[in-house]
């Protein structure tokens, strides 16, 4: 216990003088990063510094969780507005404290111990509090190092503490998402076709549709010519590229805020894009076109279009949502990037 103690002194003593220069970042990005952002950042560091774990890795955990309960982390800080927390990674009472142990609110370190509850100390007060920040990564980070840090026995230890595929699969896009572009202020959106192409669109959001069975429509019809270029909307991974019988030849991104970004019936993909890999708003992944509603190969059966879909993942399922408000908002930045000028139709 002597011992344990020493080293969480130092671990707080390490956390209150590390610091992050913020100075790099914005070279890198051409911004200054929001302060947030900039904080959430330093914490994710400060954590690499004491036990090992890349920076990335806790800041695709914490994002993961973020993204599945964004609705009822707002509820609860609207419930408890004298708890102030950065990140957004909860861990349940059962667990924190030990699945038979009377007080679910327990922050002693002796009781959550002996009811084999997995909460620990991070900030040195000697308390285990569920609402703390630094208890909660400190605990996590314990929790994961058991299985260790390398990619691979990363993955195992996510795996054993959600019990998802989807989780595991998300968190590890993000983590590489991050570690590419060594930030976290990448909220920035595109619309998907290029300015300089003539579209139209409008709201078909729960529209009825006959093929395969009844069934509604879950997304917006961008219309646009044969070949026009489709732009990512987001920073994400590409999570899913083929031929699916109603939407055709597309593209299934998971955006770094964890919304499934779905592009049908296509005409080509971009060369060389493939699944696992990483792409930015902007940056063109496909070409409209009118497939699907068959067999590999069909197309035709209606005018060229881009089907675009949205949606989130809450943890146990994904539910579709109405992308149109997100375009609108997209079509009308002040800045929309355009295709790569080396990008040739295919």
């Amino acid at each position: 216990m002597r011992n344990l103690r020493l080293y969480i002194m130092w671990a707080v003593i390490i956390l209150l003088v590390w610091s992050v220069d913020g100075t790099s970042l914005a070279k890198e990005t051409g911004q200054t990063p929001r302060p947030e952002v900039e904080e959430k950042l330093q914490l994710y560091k400060k954590f690499e510094a004491i036990y090992g774990i890349p920076w990335n890795y806790l800041a695709a955990i914490d994002q993961y969780e973020r993204s599945i309960k964004k609705k009822k982390q707002s509820q609860e800080q609207q419930d408890n507005p004298e708890i102030k927390r950065l990140t957004a990674i909860t861990i349940s009472p059962d667990l924190w404290c030990g699945f038979f142990n009377p007080d679910s609110l327990d922050q002693e370190l002796t009781s959550i111990s002996f009811f084999q509850g997995i909460g620990k100390d991070g900030s040195g007060d000697e308390k285990a509090d569920l609402n703390n920040d630094y208890d909660v990564l400190t605990t996590i980070i314990d929790f994961l190092s058991d299985y260790g840090f390398q990619h691979d026995d990363f993955k195992i230890g996510l795996w054993n503490y959600y019990k998802r595929d989807a989780a595991v699969r998300t968190i590890m896009g993000f983590s590489k998402i991050y570690d590419k572009y060594q930030t976290i202020d990448l909220d920035y959106h595109a619309f998907p076709i290029p300015k300089r192409y003539s579209y139209s669109y409008r709201s078909t959001w729960g529209s009825p549709r006959g093929w395969g069975g009844r069934r509604i429509h879950e997304g917006v019809d961008i219309f646009a010519g044969y070949s026009t270029p489709v732009l990512s909307t987001g920073y994400g991974i590409v999570e899913v590229k083929g031929w699916n019988r109603y939407g055709g030849w597309r593209f299934g991104i998971r955006d770094i805020n964890g919304i499934y970004h779905y592009f049908a019936h296509l005409s080509s993909f971009s060369k060389g894009l493939k699944e696992g890999d990483i792409v930015e708003p902007g940056q063109v992944i496909g070409y409209v076109g009118s497939s699907g509603y068959g067999k590999p190969g069909t197309s035709g059966k209606f005018p060229p279009h881009l089907h675009y879909g949205m949606y989130r993942d809450t943890g146990n399922t994904e539910w579709a949502f109405d992308p149109y408000p997100s375009l609108r908002r997209w079509e009308h930045q002040k800045k929309q990037p355009r295709p790569e000028k080396n990008e040739t139709k295919k």
